[in-house]
């Protein structure tokens, strides 16, 4: 597995920051998951929520309709290249610069890594719908996630560490930044809102910082 640079990279960083904003390292539980979403251990049924479109205005949105998108699904693959965390979500067809485990002007592309942490650079949410992030492979990760809100803030974010047991379920609305694995490469399923609309922050232009996602295991 490797990066074509001449796919076509959902959105494009912002880079030169020198700050970074460390989140609490949690394992991911039925309990610490409380409002965001749940743990997975069957994929296969698990019914990913659809939220209707919302009414323009005082007349409300007919019964039957503003929810029939459906679901697509696909496989998410993820790979670092030295320092640099590369993805792609087959299941949307974008493509993505994820994430660095130093400052990304000094990320190294080939020789050893070290990985201690994660710097993201932007988070986002779907409106429309849930999402499942599943390893087929028992790969580890950790994922931030944030409460619903526009307006959110790095210390609002919570860093998940999932142990590759077990699924990942996101309700809508709910903030995540980048799907970070432990091993060079992870290959997720992935489940969501077909129609995939999505709402941004980007930490480094909006705060001047990145955020940083710690890729140990948590006490």
């Amino acid at each position: 597995m490797d990066f074509d640079l001449d796919d076509e990279i959902a959105y494009v960083p912002t880079i030169g920051v020198r700050r970074l904003h460390e989140t609490r390292l949690v394992a991911a539980s039925g309990e610490t998951l409380k409002g965001y979403g749940c743990l997975v251990e069957a994929p296969e049924d698990f019914p990913i929520e659809i939220v209707r479109w919302p009414a323009q205005g005082w007349r409300p949105v007919d019964d039957n309709s503003g929810d029939q998108g459906g679901v697509t699904e696909g496989l998410f693959e993820f790979w670092w290249k030295g320092e640099t965390l590369y993805a792609r979500n087959n299941a949307v067809g974008d493509s993505y610069l994820f994430a660095w485990s130093t400052w990304p002007e000094e990320a190294r592309v080939d020789g050893p890594a070290v990985r201690e942490r994660a710097l993201v650079w932007r988070a986002n949410y779907h409106p429309d719908g849930g999402q499942l992030f599943f390893p087929l492979n028992g790969e580890s990760f950790v994922v931030p996630l944030a409460l619903p809100g526009d307006n959110v803030k790095p210390d609002n974010f919570v860093s998940f560490f999932c142990d590759g047991r077990s699924g990942l379920y996101i309700h809508p609305n709910i903030w995540h930044g980048a799907v970070v694995p432990h091993d060079d490469h992870a290959e997720l399923l992935d489940r969501q809102g077909r129609v995939h609309a999505r709402v941004s922050v980007d930490f480094a232009k909006e705060f001047g910082c990145y955020l940083s996602v710690p890729m140990h295991r948590p006490p």
